[in-house]
């Protein structure tokens, strides 16, 4: 059983003027089987969420804890984290020019298992994986990112979450950018994923249209660097109808 537990977590980063918080002690669980949505508007802390848990150092903690299956995630380096068993898929995932698809998948896989995968059938793996996503088999020998479209990057960003199998996937914006064929293919991608025993899902998005290929568990409004409310898919619909003033302060 895998649970994420992030408890009165706040994170601030440096500024010209100084330190600004932006995580302002944000609580939430997710357990064994379960997928929770965040949702909210520009600049309220969704992705400070994502990257801090995930061991960017740009973000300083300076409250709360973060653990995965009791484990103490905030003392552990970035590459410990994803032994660990975190993954983040990012809004905008980084070009590596030089190493190719395959060698990089390997490499991550080796370092988080400990052991290099038996050949024959990791290149059996990785072309499974790739073929789901729709992508040839040829897109392994390409470089990581290089001259990708959104959609590529996006589905290689799948492809990597299906051949590491982490415990808690963290999805920043997966949606951002993709037509509605590569949104279905990369929805289809993460629910192949929710079907695996002890998976959690915590999926970062601006619009509802990713929740009706992903059923959440839960949905949570994020506002201000904390949860504003919580409740089931149907929170999901009130957004998409009302969207987020109710929760916003209101200018004096």
């Amino acid at each position: 059983m895998s649970t994420l537990e992030i408890t009165d977590l706040a994170v601030s980063v440096s500024t010209e003027d100084g330190p600004k918080q932006i995580l302002k002690g944000v609580t939430l669980t997710i357990d064994d089987g379960q997928t929770h949505a965040i949702m909210g508007p520009n600049g309220s802390g969704k992705s400070t969420l994502a990257y801090s848990i995930a061991g960017h150092p740009k973000y300083e903690i300076t409250g709360g804890s973060v653990t995965l299956d009791g484990e103490d995630v905030l003392a552990m380096s970035v590459d410990e984290r994803a032994r660990a068993g975190l993954f983040l898929a990012m809004q905008y995932p980084v070009e590596v020019p030089g190493v190719s698809v395959a060698n990089f998948l390997r490499t991550a896989k080796t370092a988080i298992d400990g052991e290099a995968p038996k050949l024959r059938t990791w290149v059996k793996d990785v072309n499974g994986a790739l073929d789901r996503l729709n992508l040839d088999s040829t897109f392994s020998q390409r470089s990581v990112n290089e001259g990708f479209s959104g959609g590529e990057k996006k589905r290689h960003e799948i492809a990597q979450l299906e051949l590491l199998d982490p415990k808690v996937a963290i999805l920043d914006e997966t949606d951002s950018g993709l037509d509605i064929d590569a949104l279905k293919i990369v929805s289809e991608g993460v629910n192949r994923f929710r079907e695996r025993e002890g998976k959690g899902v915590l999926l970062i998005t601006h619009y509802t249209r990713i929740l009706r290929y992903i059923t959440p568990d839960v949905v949570h409004v994020f506002v201000d660097g904390k949860v504003a409310e919580s409740g089931g898919p149907e929170l999901a619909d009130k957004l998409e109808a009302e969207g987020y003033e109710s929760y916003l302060p209101v200018a004096r």
